[in-house]
């Protein structure tokens, strides 16, 4: 733990530092530039770890719930199964059908990765410890964050698949559908703390032993971590809203033509994105870093895989709805029910407002 808390302080000591140093013989940007580049590749690295971390936990998790003990020969536990599955991947040959969209096809995992490293800049682990501070930062996660559906989408278009490209479909309908009532959930947490960064947020849910966690201002903040968590579980496409990547209807749907590395990649951005809304989650609703006794990056970790735990018992519990169900819900339920949240949050702020 001694050794943890080292590092957790060296860490701005040393930007701070590398700073100094570079700009004593480049110039200022020069010298930010090469100090921003190394943050990225420090979040892309750790990024990468929640791949392998995030496959293995979930291998376990739904291995417990079907009775089963999950990876348990590569490594102790299993814990290297994913570096076996990463080697075998890296042998795979990279096939393009005959008819594809080549150019489409090469760009679409490309594009399907980038947004997901972009989002993980702005998230604060700590008071002090985020790739950057950007005061309109749930705009930026909510602008990149349809990127995502138009990368998969490109994937089943330029596969030139018929079941490709209605699992692409299918991903158009989906994600449109549910971006609504995640952005209205998210207005919820912005209007409460008056602040579209996400350090002010969190910074808002401080004090009283965690019960300022907007979760437990009911009914407002309650009903928009409910629609945020159901609203995310279809944006990750994970089940019961796994409709576009169906196999047992549209054999993997949106991936079905893609191997190796470009599978890879649709694999790692699937990954890092559950990561990612779990620690959005945890950043909105849950206080981020804020808590008693334990070190403030423990209990933005702790937060943020105890949501991811809850979205693999999900999956290991819930059958795939229908695709009339998964709409239905969206336009039906979810949309009039996160704007009725939004007025009644107006309209408490605004009578509470004269009383502070």
């Amino acid at each position: 733990m001694r050794i943890v808390h080292f590092i957790y302080d060296l860490v701005p000591v040393l930007r701070e530092g590398a700073l100094r140093l570079l700009k004593g013989f480049l110039p200022s940007w020069a010298a930010t530039i090469i100090v921003s580049f190394v943050i990225i590749l420090a979040l892309v690295l750790f990024g990468v770890l929640q791949v392998f971390i995030l496959t293995w936990l979930e291998r376990k998790v739904i291995g417990r719930i079907q009775d089963r003990y999950g990876p348990n020969r590569a490594g102790p536990w299993g814990i290297l199964q994913a570096v076996a599955d990463t080697i075998k991947i890296f042998t795979k040959e990279d096939i393009v059908p005959a008819a594809a969209d080549r150019w489409v096809h090469l760009l679409a995992p490309m594009v399907v990765v980038l947004p997901c490293f972009l989002v993980m800049a702005v998230i604060p682990f700590t008071r002090d410890f985020a790739g950057v501070d950007l005061n309109i930062g749930i705009l930026y996660i909510v602008a990149l964050s349809s990127l995502g559906g138009i990368a998969i989408l490109m994937g089943g278009w330029g596969s030139n698949n018929k079941y490709s490209l209605l699992g692409g479909m299918r991903v158009a309908a989906q994600l449109i559908s549910y971006e609504i009532p995640m952005g209205l959930s998210i207005m919820v947490a912005v209007m409460l703390a008056g602040s579209l960064s996400l350090t002010k947020i969190t910074e808002a849910q401080g004090g009283w032993w965690g019960l300022r966690w907007f979760v437990f201002f009911f009914p407002v903040g309650t009903l928009a971590f409910i629609t945020y968590v159901i609203s995310a579980l279809a944006e990750l496409n994970r089940c019961p809203f796994d409709i576009p990547e169906a196999d047992s209807e549209i054999v993997a749907g949106y991936i079905t033509e893609y191997s190796g590395m470009k599978f890879a990649l649709f694999f790692v951005a699937e990954y890092v994105n559950f990561f990612v809304v779990a620690a959005i989650a945890a950043t909105l609703f849950l206080g981020g870093w804020q808590g008693p006794i334990l070190p403030p990056w423990l209990w933005f970790l702790i937060k943020t895989y105890g949501l991811i735990v809850v979205f693999m018992w999900f999956r290991g519990t819930l059958p795939r709805v229908r695709v009339d169900q998964l709409m239905a819900l969206a336009w039906k339920v979810l949309v009039p029910l996160a704007l009725a949240n939004i007025f009644l949050t107006g309209a408490g702020i605004s009578a509470l407002q004269p009383l502070v």
